[in-house]
């Protein structure tokens, strides 16, 4: 028998016993909490799910793309977005694509499948992250294209561009004469507003989710937690309001309460997220004061806990297939959209699978929604 979580008086905040993530308060806590800057953790109560739970959220689903639509469509209604991480992946030719729609001159055009498929996504998802523009800024002109492949109400989740969030370039080849060297736009809230927020603005009604996504961080980057909670409540202050902001880390020991108040403070999300290092995304849920902002509540899962971006890829690719379902995982993702659904529309959430994480996340998806399709 499996038990989890949940702290007294904030529901539906899940975690399994023995997590990773400490839940007692440390002297760092106590010394914020008598300075008045945050509240330590509190002793969870425990809330028991039976083992027969796994077999619901192991069990085969038939993928049958209409009725997944049909089904993302209700619960997008009620404030509910399920979707993928990034959606250009021959793998889900005839699941998701029908690769005939891209053949030019009788042979498959991966360019004219790169750039159009988009449209074909958005008739089943009704949200979907956009990872490229970690990569670099996109122009107006390009997100003009994209908005003009998807519905109205369509939600992207675009992540925001290394250029602000990355303290040092990794020492990779696309980061030039850069790599190795620190960045001196980290946390610059003007080269966001300009280059990263402001070629959003005329879309703005079908952005859903702002990604600040962290790498972890080193040593040499912060000598503790605390000088990043710093650091990032200083950008924070600077930003305009009124954008659905959220931050994912991935230095687990920083999950502490001063990083949730001062998000909290500001009204931005934290992301739960499925990560090599981090812990799994129902212990996140679990941790005191981890849901910062009631109205928008986010989850992005990535990769298995203890499974590296690499061997993932070498294990799943290409992405055609479920070959490691994750029960767990799937049932955080259900307990996130019944929150959503119980709310009446006063808190939207946004969950976001990535191939990395169990294989096939178009399948990934259809499974969670098979669960909650019984309890709308």
């Amino acid at each position: 028998m499996k038990r989890y979580s949940a702290e007294r008086g904030m529901p539906g905040q899940l975690v399994a016993a023995n997590s990773s993530v400490s839940t007692e308060p440390t002297a760092q806590d106590t010394d914020s909490t008598a300075a008045g800057r945050g509240t330590p953790p509190v002793r969870p109560a425990t809330f028991i799910i039976e083992p027969a739970t796994d077999l619901v959220y192991l069990r085969c689903v038939p993928f049958d793309r209409e009725q997944l639509a049909a089904k993302l469509r209700r619960l997008a209604a009620q404030g509910v977005f399920l979707g993928t991480s990034s959606w250009k992946y021959p793998g889900w030719f005839g699941k998701i694509y029908e690769q005939d729609r891209y053949v030019w001159r009788g042979r498959f055009s991966k360019t004219r499948f790169e750039q159009n498929c988009l449209t074909e996504f958005a008739q089943t998802f009704p949200a979907v992250s956009v990872d490229a523009t970690y990569y670099k800024f996109y122009d107006r002109a390009t997100l003009t294209e994209l908005s003009a492949q998807v519905p109205d109400g369509f939600q992207f989740a675009p992540k925001v561009c290394g250029d602000v969030t990355l303290k040092q370039f990794p020492q990779l080849p696309r980061f030039g004469a850069r790599a190795g060297r620190t960045n001196p736009h980290f946390l610059d809230a003007a080269l966001f507003s300009d280059s990263f927020l402001s070629p959003w603005e005329p879309f703005r009604d079908k952005v859903g989710l702002i990604t600040f996504e962290f790498s972890r961080f080193g040593q040499g980057d912060f000598a503790r937690g605390a000088a990043f909670v710093e650091a990032l409540d200083s950008f924070l202050e600077k930003l305009p309001r009124g954008w659905p902001y959220g931050v994912e880390l991935r230095n687990r020991q920083w999950l502490r309460s001063e990083y949730f108040a001062m998000l909290a403070r500001h009204g931005v999300t934290h992301i739960f997220n499925a990560w090599s290092d981090m812990p799994p995304v129902v212990e996140q849920m679990a941790l005191p004061g981890s849901i910062t902002n009631p109205a928008l509540l986010a989850a992005r899962f990535l990769v298995r806990e203890g499974r590296t971006f690499e061997q993932a890829v070498k294990k799943f690719m290409p992405y055609s297939e479920i070959k490691d379902p994750n029960p767990e995982g799937r049932a955080a993702a259900v307990e996130l959209a019944r929150r959503g659904l119980k709310s009446k529309g006063e808190t939207k959430v946004m969950v976001l699978v990535g191939n990395r994480y169990e294989g096939h996340s178009p399948g990934t998806v259809n499974a969670i929604v098979e669960v909650i399709g019984g309890e709308e």
